[in-house]
């Protein structure tokens, strides 16, 4: 495999891997700004933001924009997270200049116009309107305030009604211009790319980003608690929460094969005992995702009202049971090779690959090699799987989000959290 790095004299890092067989590039820009680094003033900023890079700059209109990517058949799009926002373009080989040269546009020239501003604004907001017809949205974001309570890791990202309504032109250049510095910045690129190339037109381009850095925002603060909304649907959603390693933690591998053996497939210890013993759900799942100095491990599951109390307590029984005692070897090797899977399959997509080595960059300040990942998953025994669940389940009161419901939700939600503090 052949992968380059480049730092531009700014601090700004240009990644790539050339991959022989393609006949497309994926690439983009990644930046260490997200809703974490927004101050209560800018909630939903970096989102807003996201979206207004696409509306126009001092070179080109959003039509130009658009019909200029795929005049060459390309795509643009953009993503923004707690901790990163991603602008990427997907390309045929010897197209990335001009896939660059948008993408150096939009976040140096665009103009942020009033006009596009209220436009862009009304799309988010219906965007907002649309998350509460979505039970399993409005849960997801009502169990991240119940674990962090009043601080940015806790908000929605999208933002809220009233804090996108007083964003201003004036307030996206501000954090545009603090948060999108050059040592914060990652160019990646994979696929059919040639570094030298692609580190040219990186200089030409981007070679006079402010090269400053900025702080990187409030430390979370894992509470728990629960959280409930009396909005009807079909199901009842149920969502539990617990602190779980972060990325640099030594355990986040050993979080990951347990929320697999747990919740991760089809013969995970969730799926079975709920869905397939009991028929108490469809689905059922859980999942470990990490910050850098926090994490959390989410369960996940929808089900009728009259079902919901046997559901609460036979997640709580699988996950204390699983805390107690270690789980089997063939689970345990079943979880891994889940993990190793999903892993390498994701060096053998292109857009995958940027998307890997980006985050690698900004988080870790280097490139993690596939051995070095399997052999991590590989270090992971039932005995540390058993005291990330034990961690997992008994370090800290557990954050919990019932939806649809009506008013039983939050009758479940106190039935839930007596379960798991037991």
């Amino acid at each position: 495999m052949t992968v380059n790095v480049t730092t531009l004299s700014n601090g700004l890092r240009v990644v790539s891997h050339h991959m022989p067989h393609l006949e497309t590039i994926s690439l983009g820009i990644w930046v260490a700004a997200g809703a974490r680094h927004e101050s209560e003033h800018e909630h939903g900023i970096s989102h807003l933001l996201e979206h207004m890079a696409f509306k126009g700059t001092r070179r080109r209109t959003a039509r130009q924009i658009a019909e200029e990517i795929e005049q060459v058949g390309g795509e643009l799009n953009a993503a923004t997270s707690l901790e990163m926002t991603a602008y990427y373009a997907r390309v045929l080989k010897g197209d990335e200049a001009i896939a660059l040269d948008i993408l150096a546009d939009i976040l140096q020239n665009s103009t942020f116009s009033e006009e596009e501003l209220e436009r862009e604004r009304e799309v988010i907001l219906q965007e907002i309107a649309s998350i509460q017809d979505s039970p399993d949205e409005i849960a997801y974001d009502l169990v991240q305030d119940a674990a962090y309570p009043g601080q940015a890791v806790g908000r929605p990202i999208i933002g809220t009604r009233e804090s996108v309504s007083r964003l201003t032109p004036a307030d996206l250049r501000t954090f545009l211009r603090t948060r999108y510095l050059a040592p914060r910045m990652v160019i990646s690129a994979a696929g059919a790319i040639d570094h030298n190339n692609l580190v040219r037109h990186a200089e030409a381009l981007f070679g006079g980003l402010n090269g400053g850095d900025s702080h990187n925002g409030a430390a979370a603060q894992y509470v728990g608690g629960r959280r409930t909304s009396r909005k009807v649907f079909e199901q009842s959603h149920l969502l539990i929460g617990f602190e779980s390693p972060s990325y640099r933690d030594e355990e986040f591998y050993a979080a990951q094969v347990f929320s697999g053996l747990f919740g991760g497939g089809m013969s995970s210890r969730l799926f079975q005992a709920a869905r397939e013993n009991r028929g108490l759900c469809y689905a059922i799942y859980s999942t470990a995702w990490g910050m850098a100095d926090s994490g959390m491990f989410d369960i996940h599951a929808a089900t009728g009202p009259e079902q919901m109390g046997e559901l609460i307590d036979v997640i709580g029984a699988e996950l204390f049971n699983l805390a107690s005692s270690p789980p089997t070897a063939a689970e345990v090797s079943r979880a891994k090779a889940q993990l190793k899977a999903a892993l390498l399959t994701s060096f053998e997509s292109s857009s995958a690959r940027a998307e890997q080595m980006a985050r690698q960059l900004l988080f870790f300040d280097r490139l993690l090699l596939a051995s070095e990942l399997v052999e991590r998953i590989e270090e992971v025994t039932p005995e540390r799987i058993r005291a990330v669940a034990e961690r997992v389940a008994r370090s800290a009161p557990p954050s919990i989000a019932v939806v649809g419901a009506g008013r039983r939700s939050s009758d479940y939600a106190i039935r839930a959290e007596r379960r798991l503090a037991s």
